[in-house]
């Protein structure tokens, strides 16, 4: 995410990679406890720099954001291989300046005991963010990503030069765990993440999105989405020749 057109840019703390739930308040988990990994509604957030933040979303919650933020997620590990397809990342959405605000108060709530801005009124972002309620500061899923832009995958297979090859699901299970490749979580999840993309189209009317590499997307999603905005009377029928919204 990105706060270039943002009057007020991202702070740093001296958690500088901090965890975010609505459902587990900061002071139910100072330092040095940290938020657990496992919890389905962690997001992971990390500015990058004055101007560019990371956002890590789990994939369960992102096809599922109806579900309970605080139940453990599948299979959920630390310290194990991964694979990861880089073409999925999700990189240039302008936030709006409000945004900004929210992601800096979670980060000085999050602070251990230092925090640093490289203008002095951007310390307080509780003088001017629209809310300080913790529950309601993803109300309209602003640290989502694009979810018309998260590809429904079932698996990665890799080969290798002696003949071997590897498997995961998207939940980083391999072939022989219990699990793998269950079709009946994967037939729940593509109704909740169908339900979950026409929620986050109507909450994120208007914004700016993010885009994948164009090798890959081709803007597809966009113009999938922008059709059901029309669907629902949300966008107007543009001509062929008039850009959509971006």
């Amino acid at each position: 995410m990105r706060a270039r057109r943002s009057p007020t840019k991202f702070i740093v703390t001296d958690d500088p990679v901090t965890f975010y739930c609505k459902l587990v308040f900061p002071s139910e988990w100072e330092y040095p406890n940290e938020m657990s990994l496992k919890q389905l509604g962690t997001r992971t957030i990390f500015p990058l720099g004055l101007k560019s933040c990371l956002i890590v979303t789990h994939l369960q919650f992102a096809r599922n954001p109806g579900c309970t933020p605080t139940e453990h997620r599948v299979n959920a590990r630390s310290f194990q291989s991964a694979m990861k397809h880089l073409g999925d990342i999700q990189f240039g959405r302008e936030l709006e300046e409000d945004e900004v605000l929210r992601i800096n108060y979670i980060m000085k709530k999050r602070a251990v005991r230092y925090i640093a801005a490289a203008k002095e009124d951007w310390l307080y972002p509780e003088r001017y963010v629209s809310t300080t309620d913790w529950g309601k500061l993803d109300d309209d899923w602003f640290l989502f990503p694009h979810l018309w832009s998260v590809p429904f995958h079932r698996e990665i297979v890799v080969g290798y030069g002696d003949g071997s090859a590897a498997a995961w699901d998207e939940y980083g299970r391999r072939p022989w765990q219990h699990g793998f490749k269950d079709e009946k979580q994967r037939d729940r999840e593509w109704k909740t993440s169908e339900r979950a993309k026409y929620e986050w189209a109507k909450k994120r009317l208007g914004k700016s999105r993010a885009r994948t590499d164009d090798r890959i997307g081709r803007g597809v999603s966009d113009k999938v989405m922008d059709d059901y905005l029309r669907r629902e009377g949300l966008l107007p029928n543009l001509s062929p020749e008039m850009p959509t919204a971006s």
